[in-house]
């Protein structure tokens, strides 16, 4: 259910650029091996935490992902990262939008780790070598306290890349003439049991992860 939904929403944002692609036209995935540049990737699961906000007269929750990043390849590689949040109704929200700075340092201080960077911070050369290693976090607005399924992809962890063809093997470009790109992207899956009456204690379950193209 999770992968037809993630195809489906991928398949809708190809759209929203203008291009349709063929149903019978089967969706691009990714090597099974490396064939460009890829980074090790390490994650947490998602946390809640409740913050007091400047300009808010309440506490407001957000929910966040930490992570290392380290870069074992021949070479530095640029390291910007995505990281989207959809939901069960399909859908999609950015990390780190508008996100205020006491977020951040709240989280920062409740890891302990002193190196934690925030998704400006962290994105620029990453050099090879475990000792060039960076943890970072994606922290996103809770849109809603009962989640149910929802699935986080994280997109820069590899360099490769494939641009969509029609069911005719010709490549499709967007309404202003550019190739339509999609990018090997880590795909994460999750289960939050429970709802809103104790929110953040609810039992949170990974149902797994998989790259695919996006």
């Amino acid at each position: 259910m999770i992968y037809r939904r993630s195809v489906a929403v991928a398949l809708a944002a190809v759209a929203a650029l203008g291009a349709a692609a063929s149903l019978s036209h089967a969706y691009p995935q990714p090597s099974k091996s490396p064939v460009s540049w890829e980074l090790k990737f390490d994650y947490q699961p998602p946390m809640r935490v409740v913050v007091e906000v400047p300009g808010s007269s309440t506490p407001k929750a957000y929910w966040y992902m930490t992570y290392s990043v380290i870069n074992n390849t021949d070479s530095a590689v640029n390291f910007l990262p995505t990281f989207e949040w959809v939901s069960r109704s399909g859908s999609v929200t950015k990390s780190d939008q508008n996100v205020p700075d006491a977020v951040f340092q709240k989280i920062k201080a409740k890891t302990g780790n002193k190196l934690l960077e925030n998704n400006v911070q962290i994105q620029g050369l990453l050099r090879t070598g475990e000792d060039q290693a960076k943890d970072g976090v994606a922290i996103w607005p809770e849109s809603d306290p009962r989640l149910g399924d929802f699935s986080i992809f994280v997109t820069g962890l590899s360099g490769e890349s494939v641009q969509m063809t029609d069911s005719a093997g010709k490549p499709m470009n967007d309404k202003d003439g550019k190739p339509i790109l999609l990018f090997k992207t880590l795909e994460i899956d999750y289960k939050l049991a429970g709802d809103e009456v104790y929110p953040g204690n609810d039992l949170l379950t990974k149902i797994g992860d998989r790259w695919v193209m996006r």
